[in-house]
């Protein structure tokens, strides 16, 4: 997002955060409902266009939205989408944008309230790594052709009872609702919302071997103290990284495997 497309989804997530500190809120209900908004204006092209159009009146789009959404969501759902539509977008699509990413911090601050955010965190890193890994499942997940509702089945199936509830909210939403995204940008997208929720920078670690609790924690605290910020580690395991890890971070890689400094000597050698 530009320009006063990205100020008005820092404005709403405010507003967001503020609505979710009471806990009269109720977070994942709020998310719920601002998915299906997302659903119908991504659907409703005309009705987006509206609501973006900055010819017409702020309060005028606002009660509009209040007019349609009138007992189909809840009041709180309800004034959080007037105030997007009073915001002045860039383009049309960004308002659907803002939208999905409120619903999707609305999950995920309602797995923090229930102190799972971690594991909610953890679980999204694993499914990805799952995904990537397996052609067949990647391909039933995307599939065109497949209807939403054995999507979810599926993702039912596979998270139902072994991840929190939260987790298979947000994949499902992801699978059923792509958006122009392919699974993995969706999944990476999604879990930097978790790390930025918990306020820690994501660091995908991956070693020859499982790393000890002690090996851990030093790699934390290394890597907190070269970027000033927390660390939240996601951890792999490749066999083929002999003598070391891989440690990336963004879009910076700190490479440290024993394979990758033979490989740097061998081009030196040769060059």
């Amino acid at each position: 997002m530009n320009g006063a497309s990205r100020e008005a989804l820092a404005a709403a997530r405010e507003r967001l955060d503020a609505l979710t500190d009471s806990t009269s809120v109720d977070a994942a209900q709020l998310a719920g409902e601002l998915a299906a908004v997302t659903a119908l204006l991504d659907r409703e092209v005309s009705l987006r266009r509206v609501l973006t159009d900055p010819a017409q009146a702020g309060e005028a789009k606002a009660e509009l939205v209040q007019r349609l959404l009138a007992g189909q969501v809840s009041g709180t759902t309800a004034d959080l989408v007037s105030g997007l539509v009073r915001s002045r977008w860039s383009q049309s699509r960004d308002l659907v944008d803002a939208l999905e990413e409120l619903a999707n911090v609305a999950d995920l601050t309602a797995a923090q309230q229930t102190g799972a955010l971690e594991s909610v965190e953890d679980e999204l890193f694993r499914f990805g790594r799952i995904v990537s890994s397996s052609t067949e499942l990647r391909a039933a997940l995307t599939d065109r052709k497949a209807t939403a509702s054995a999507k979810s089945e599926l993702l039912r199936s596979l998270l139902g009872g072994r991840a929190d509830a939260a987790t298979e909210r947000l994949v499902t939403r992801l699978v059923t609702a792509p958006r122009g995204r392919s699974l993995e940008a969706g999944l990476e997208s999604l879990s930097k919302l978790a790390a930025e929720r918990r306020d820690r920078v994501v660091a995908v670690v991956t070693s020859a071997v499982p790393l000890s609790d002690v090996q851990k924690r030093r790699l934390g605290a290394a890597l907190a103290k070269l970027y000033g910020r927390q660390m939240h580690l996601n951890l792999d395991v490749d066999p083929e990284v002999v003598g070391g890890m891989r440690v990336q971070v963004g879009d910076e890689v700190i490479n440290g495997s024993l394979a990758d400094r033979i490989e740097d000597a061998a081009r030196r050698m040769a060059s």
